[in-house]
């Protein structure tokens, strides 16, 4: 069973993402920033990372970067999902290592579908 870590200070969306997930067999993982995340990520490397971008103590960009340049984590996929819409903020998140962009509000097959493929891909 593939473990997903969901990053995103909203418990709301976090709880959205979980049921998502969960109800196609995928294992959850929650944190709230990315100070957090890394701790359970070294505690416990999860299949994928499911970040959002603007969160406290740590953001998404950071967290990113902080697996992509870790040689032990950086196989990790990392799906960035958030409100930031522009082709800017697509382009930095991919610049900083993540594997795909979703935005804020997404259609749930679409993210299911993109999840599927960075899993199959690990």
């Amino acid at each position: 069973m593939s473990t997903v870590l969901i990053v995103d200070d909203s418990q709301t969306l976090r709880t959205m993402l979980s049921e998502l997930l969960e109800g196609v067999g995928i294992r959850v993982v929650e944190a709230t920033n990315g100070v957090e995340a890394k701790e359970k990520i070294q505690a416990k490397s999860p299949d994928l990372v499911i970040t959002d971008l603007i969160m406290p103590e740590m953001n998404g960009y950071e967290l990113c970067r902080w697996i992509k340049n870790d040689p032990a984590k950086q196989t990790i996929p990392v799906l960035i999902c958030s409100t930031k819409s522009e082709e800017f903020d697509r382009y930095w998140g991919m610049k900083q290592g993540a594997d795909a962009y979703i935005t804020k509000p997404f259609h749930p097959p679409e993210l299911l579908k993109t999840v599927k493929q960075l899993l199959r891909g690990r």
